[in-house]
């Protein structure tokens, strides 16, 4: 009798042991990249939850608060998660959750598949990975494979490239949403910081969005003025210009813009979606 109760102990421990192995080594790839979170992914009524985070950031969706609503917004699409509730709005039209949404270590877990699906991704299981495919951005009928990102220092340069399809969207997106008026190029433009020339604009990173074969399909460049001179001799210089290398044009952008571009790629560093092609600063 005793054998027999020290064999079906044992085996209810085996299945516990397993099942806390397979939660260990669970994980999410979106577009070929392993996420990593402070709350791990899991498994509620057979539905897989994740945080918010990887939905927001990953997958180029912006995220709101209202109340205990949670909006998340992506192009023409709008989606409204309540928290403990099963249902859920997509542009307005009512949808039942087989998981409500919750609050884990202050951190909100939503149901994976329902959002990856409805921002258009394809979601894949397989040997204890959930893979997530968002689409690619497509320029000319042609997919980019990645943007290669160029800057320098001043001893070295680094070339990396952001391999996430929704970054490379988004960065491509305030491109073009911020290129102000045409203008002519400048007098004095390069890698090197000028000071002795007033007017002189510094290059502060090329842009480049490449195919599958490396090739540049979109280049642009972004050029800061160099204000190493009084404010009053520096009258009329744009602080910041853009220069649009498949068109041959310059154009006035701004330094919110600027600055938008370089939070995604270092999100997107954090993230693990950055890889160094090379690094010559000494």
């Amino acid at each position: 009798m005793k054998k027999v109760f020290f064999g079906v102990f044992l085996a209810i421990l085996l299945c516990i042991t397993s099942s806390t192995a397979y939660a260990a080594e669970f994980q999410i790839k979106v577009d070929g990249v392993v996420i990593a979170s402070d709350v791990k992914p899991e498994i509620r009524n057979n539905r897989t939850m994740v945080p918010l985070r990887v939905i927001s950031e990953n997958l180029g969706a912006k995220v709101a608060w209202s109340d205990s609503e949670v909006i998340l917004t992506k192009s023409d699409m709008k989606v409204i998660l309540k928290l403990n509730s099963t249902t859920a709005e997509k542009n307005g039209e009512k949808i039942l959750l087989d998981v409500k949404p919750y609050i884990k270590n202050n951190r909100i877990l939503v149901p994976l598949r329902f959002i990856a699906e409805t921002f258009g991704c394809h979601v894949n299981y397989s040997n204890f990975t959930v893979a997530v495919d968002s689409k690619p951005l497509v320029i000319d009928g042609i997919q980019v494979k990645a943007l290669q990102h160029e800057y320098h220092m001043i001893m070295g340069g680094v070339v990396q490239q952001v391999n996430g399809h929704a970054y490379n969207e988004d960065i491509y997106n305030i491109f073009l949403e911020n290129k102000g008026r045409k203008v002519e190029a400048p007098a004095n433009y390069s890698w090197h910081l000028d000071l002795d020339i007033p007017g002189s604009y510094y290059k502060n990173g090329q842009y480049d969005f490449i195919d599958n074969h490396g090739n540049s399909m979109v280049r642009f460049d972004i050029y800061t003025l160099i204000r190493s001179f009084p404010a009053e001799t520096l009258s009329g210089y744009p602080d910041v210009l853009m220069y649009d290398a498949s068109e041959d044009e310059w154009y006035l952008f701004s330094d919110k813009a600027s600055q938008s571009i370089n939070m995604l790629i270092d999100t997107a560093s954090k993230n693990g979606f950055l890889t160094i092609i090379s690094n010559t600063v000494a």
